[in-house]
């Protein structure tokens, strides 16, 4: 062979031997053992899955540890529970060694005691209900802890807020018209419009789902609506949603004012993404209104829009201040706690599927970014902007400590 001969010499020329084929890896399938604990807050009725759901999960083979009487007050048997393939406890303490627990109220101290390290928690917040101790107690379990209320979808809207705000919405007319004729709270008013008898006058603060259902039940029934907020791209979307012309308004002190002044029902329903509603109705304002109106507080949840609102419970649910009855409770959808708790479950069914089919929820959170929105302590550590704002407790990126656990 002439030594001149120019031969080419293919670089990573070991690339073009037979290689082994390498076949996609499918997602490692996780059975879930999820917990559902006996409520013990005595104003929550609600449970966050219902017996058909927990057969769905069963069929799919995690595990459900049931405690007995959980549901009783929701309407829901143990028997039902235990026929669809539920494993029922005596103690809260035997649930709570479930990978998941799921439970609609923030835990208590003894609850938060049964918690152990790498365990995932799945509740309400209520982020001004809380004091910084509290937190630091549940970050020293080192859970990952995520909130009902701040959990998103994929289109970034809030899907548990919005169905309990669809039921408190409705719920909170069905309320005004108890104790707007109420023998000691009311003023013997029946609400609505009638031919010869002036309409009853509903003044809505807010103008999100709350303030949309509010009002549907209002004018179904005949009362004059007025609607406040300082959102006119919101106060335009209810108005299209409900499909009339309205009274509305930017909530301007001398003309929200007036209003307050002839109104039988006020509704505050001002939801604030910051955790903590603006205080709108001051205690002057209060004074001005007729004896025997009624005020409800839907925002007392994060601290409420009255001055004069206090938090109170389902067992004592209302005062008066200046005449005028005040409701402010928390959990209002737990006064519908059957209806209440089919929305949950419509909701945690399908999730609880997809974490068990993505190996848990660590793997679906680093897939699902909107579904990571609603996670406030993560393996201990505080992801909460809000939290950490309000107790000055040390943030961390959730980003940043998934990419470290993995």
């Amino acid at each position: 062979m002439n030594e001149g001969n120019q031969y080419i010499k293919f670089a990573g020329s070991t690339s073009l031997m037979p290689q082994e084929e390498k076949l996609e890896t499918a997602q490692k399938k996780n059975q879930l053992t999820i917990g559902i604990p006996l409520e013990q807050n005595p104003d929550e009725s609600r449970i966050a899955l219902i017996p058909e759901a927990v057969k769905l999960l069963t069929d799919h083979g995690h595990r459900i540890l049931f405690q007995r009487g959980a549901g009783i007050t929701s309407h829901f048997s143990d028997h039902e529970f235990a026929e669809s393939g539920a494993e029922l406890f005596d103690t809260a303490q035997e649930v709570f060694d479930a990978d998941i627990v799921l439970k609609v109220a923030p835990l208590s101290s003894d609850e938060i005691a049964w918690l152990r390290k790498g365990q995932s928690l799945f509740s309400i917040l209520q982020l001004g209900l809380h004091e910084k101790e509290w937190y630091q107690a549940l970050m020293q379990k080192k859970v990952t802890a995520v909130a009902f209320e701040y959990i998103q979808d994929k289109t970034g809207a809030l899907p548990l807020l919005r169905s309990m705000s669809e039921i408190i919405g409705n719920l909170s007319m069905m309320i005004a018209a108890e104790y707007l004729c109420h023998p000691k709270f009311g003023s013997g008013t029946m609400l609505g419009g009638f031919p010869g008898v002036a309409p009853t006058e509903v003044v809505i603060i807010g103008s999100g789902n709350v303030a949309e259902y509010a009002t549907r039940a209002a004018l179904g029934m005949g009362c004059l609506v007025k609607i406040f907020d300082n959102s006119m791209y919101k106060l335009r979307i209810l108005q299209n949603n409900v499909g009339q012309r309205l009274f509305t308004s930017a909530l301007q002190p001398h003309l929200i004012g007036d209003a307050l002044k002839t109104a039988d029902v006020v509704i505050a329903a001002k939801h604030a993404p910051t955790g903590t509603s603006p205080c709108v109705i001051s205690e002057e304002m209060v004074k001005t209104m007729k004896a025997g109106a009624v005020i409800i507080d839907v925002s007392i949840d994060q601290g409420g829009c009255f001055e004069t609102s206090k938090p109170m419970s389902h067992h004592d649910p209302v005062y008066q201040a200046h005449g005028v009855t005040h409701y402010a409770v928390p959990n209002m959808a737990s006064r519908v706690p059957r209806t209440a708790s089919v929305s949950f479950s419509n909701f945690f069914m399908p999730l609880l599927l997809e974490i068990g089919e993505n190996g848990g929820l660590e793997n679906l959170l680093r897939a699902d970014r909107a579904l990571a929105k609603g996670v406030y302590i993560y393996n201990g550590k505080l992801t909460n902007y809000d939290v950490s704002r309000l107790h000055s407790i040390p943030l961390s990126h959730l980003e940043l400590l998934m990419a470290a656990f993995y």
